[in-house]
């Protein structure tokens, strides 16, 4: 069966272009009440305009759908609470949250300075937190509630000048993997994103072909399906070119040292096989990890 969202409240941050606005019309499309968000800043992060979202907000309602702009920054948590007050007093409700806005201040580890590694920490990880808190409350006492947080292949697997983008990004994975867990009885659903589209934010740094290619409108169908009632949960879902693919972390089966003067000299050369994937797990939790390496002592000490 299609997807249908009518009746649902979903807030879209950094929905002016790019990604943002085609999540943006795509869950308009599907009769979702978008909320447009977007502080209409430079890639960086400087400056401000509303007249991004109020030009998706006005084409989705051209399109027949339901919209309204919003200008707050997301990292005000002021402004956040204004404009999910706003949505609540306007439609009563909020049924997902797409955390969506980011900047760039791409520089070296060794030239980048602290002020930059700051302010897309601040963006990207405390303004997926601001807006995401400003709407929790609401979620548990609905007890339903849909989430993303758009993470990075940066992130995932780091990229050369991006050390403030790709902490922030992973920072993001592990949000995600505790708000699940604190989520789940009240039937709100968090997963992560990470899009490789043709944006604002990879201006420059791709050809045309490969732009061509890296459409965002073919990211989009990953939200509508991690917005709707049949999402999965703590998933880290990758997608572009109309392709889609899911993260793990996973932790290997590793070796028992137990003690002694040589463990670390001992690590270093079991270090293959403490690598190797062979058997590897995905824990439920972070506790597990400590229970299982426990478990090897036993296991160690064990009669054979």
């Amino acid at each position: 069966m299609p997807i249908d969202l009518s009746g649902q409240v979903v807030i879209v941050t950094g929905a002016g272009g790019g990604l943002g606005r085609t999540h943006a019309l795509l869950l308009a499309s599907r009769g979702a009440k978008v909320v447009v968000n977007d502080l209409g800043a430079a890639r960086d992060g400087t400056g401000g305009s509303h007249s991004a979202a109020e030009s998706v907000a006005a084409e989705i309602r051209r399109n027949g759908g339901e919209a309204e702009a919003n200008g707050a920054s997301v990292t005000d948590f002021d402004q956040v609470e204004k404009m999910v007050e706003a949505a609540l007093s306007k439609w009563g409700r909020i049924d997902a949250l797409v955390n969506n806005a980011g900047i760039l201040r791409d520089k070296t580890f060794a030239k980048m300075t602290l002020e930059d590694f700051r302010a897309v920490i601040d963006v990207h990880l405390m303004g997926s937190v601001n807006c995401t808190k400003a709407v929790w409350e609401h979620m548990r006492s609905r007890k339903y509630g849909r989430i993303v947080l758009t993470t990075s292949s940066s992130g995932l697997y780091g990229n050369f000048g991006q050390s403030n983008y790709g902490a922030a990004k992973m920072a993001l994975v592990g949000l995600m993997n505790t708000l699940h867990l604190e989520g789940e009885k009240y039937g709100i659903r968090v997963n992560c994103l990470a899009p490789s589209a043709a944006s604002r934010m990879t201006d420059g740094l791709m050809d045309a072909p490969a732009l061509d290619r890296l459409a965002p409108e073919l990211v989009s169908p990953a939200v509508l399906a991690l917005v709707s009632q049949e999402a999965p949960s703590r998933a880290i879902i990758c997608a572009g070119a109309g392709s889609f693919e899911r993260a793990y972390i996973g932790l290997t089966r590793g070796v028992q040292l137990g003690r002694g003067r040589d463990v670390a000299e001992r690590f270093l050369e079991k270090f293959s096989q403490i690598s190797s994937r062979e058997g590897e797990m995905l824990p439920a939790s972070g506790p597990l990890q400590s229970q299982y390496e426990a478990s090897t002592v036993e296991e160690a000490l064990a009669p054979t």
